[in-house]
């Protein structure tokens, strides 16, 4: 069977540059699992991988989205097994590189999208119901027509509450628990290589990435976005790094702040990347700060020769 193989861990870990080195070694391609990276224009930002870094091997899902255009998981997966399909026909081998933990669970899960159509006035309807009656309303509401999605999701979670009613009135049945998609896809099998640092090493990495990203010209990159007509309110500038940024054009503090809220939400959003990867039972765990580049990538390339298949 086919394998692809996923090189994952947090913000600043060091994912570009052993994806590529195992992409080389394997005779692969990298398919991006980055929700920032996929979009155009926002190369400083999202630390898109180099023109240099992206010579070196093939990529795909980087600069593939525009920005003004929302992109959801569903799509991700379609494009990203396309991608793979597509390596696969060359029998290259498809090396997954990226953080974004979902993005990761639709290419190795049998997680099924398809749910129930989006119905935007509905979303409207229960939005207002939300603001007029409270959310304790809305989750009511779940409660009667999915008892157990109710159980699941918190009352204050009004994003959730709306798309699980949407699917329960639209489909008949209830959401299925995110544990419930954890059966292995059918499509290929996979080796999950997960790239940690200990905890000071990457915050001083992070901090240090943000200074760079500022040096690179991040507050020019921003302008540029919002002259094209992107705000705060589109998704892709909710990313970190950018609505930290906005912020500070919108006179809610100086650049300084800024930067220090961009460093900070960063070293938050890595934590919360590794609870998620953690729950990968089948993770392979390599410590950079344990190996010099020879023993790690020596370590990498032995777990990618083995797991699932």
């Amino acid at each position: 069977m086919n394998r692809i193989i996923c090189v994952c861990g947090p913000t600043a870990v060091g994912k570009t540059k052993y994806a590529i080195e195992l992409a080389k070694a394997v005779n692969g391609e990298v398919v991006s699992a980055d929700s920032m990276q996929l979009y155009k224009f926002m190369d400083i930002g999202s630390a898109k991988p180099t023109a240099e870094e992206q010579a070196e091997v093939r990529h795909h899902l980087v600069d593939f989205v525009d920005p003004r255009s929302g992109f959801s998981v569903a799509e991700y997966q379609a494009a990203a097994k396309a991608a793979i399909n597509d390596i696969f026909s060359r029998s290259k081998v498809p090396v997954i590189s990226g953080g974004t933990g979902l993005y990761i669970s639709s290419l190795i899960y049998e997680m099924d999208f398809a749910g129930a159509p989006r119905d935007d006035g509905f979303r409207e309807r229960l939005e207002g119901l939300a603001k007029e009656r409270g959310k304790e309303y809305v989750h009511g509401l779940l409660r009667e027509l999915d008892p157990e999605a109710a159980e699941r999701i918190h009352p204050n979670n009004l994003k959730k509450l709306i798309r699980a009613i949407e699917v329960a009135e639209s489909t008949g049945r209830g959401i299925p628990a995110f544990e419930e998609s954890f059966r292995p896809t059918g499509d290929y099998g996979y080796a999950l290589i997960g790239l940690m640092r200990d905890r000071q090493e990457l915050y001083d990495r992070i901090d240090r990435r943000v200074d760079l990203l500022v040096e690179m010209g991040l507050e020019e990159e921003i302008k540029r976005l919002l002259e094209m007509g992107l705000t705060a309110d589109d998704i892709s500038m909710k990313g970190i790094g950018y609505k930290e940024i906005i912020g500070y054009f919108n006179g809610e503090y100086d650049f300084d702040e800024a930067v220090r809220l961009v460093k900070r939400n960063t070293r938050h959003y890595a934590k919360r990347q590794m609870t998620w990867l953690r729950r990968y039972k089948e993770m392979r765990w390599v410590n950079l700060s344990e190996l010099d580049e020879t023993a790690a990538m020596a370590e990498i390339l032995a777990i990618a020769g083995k797991q699932r298949s």
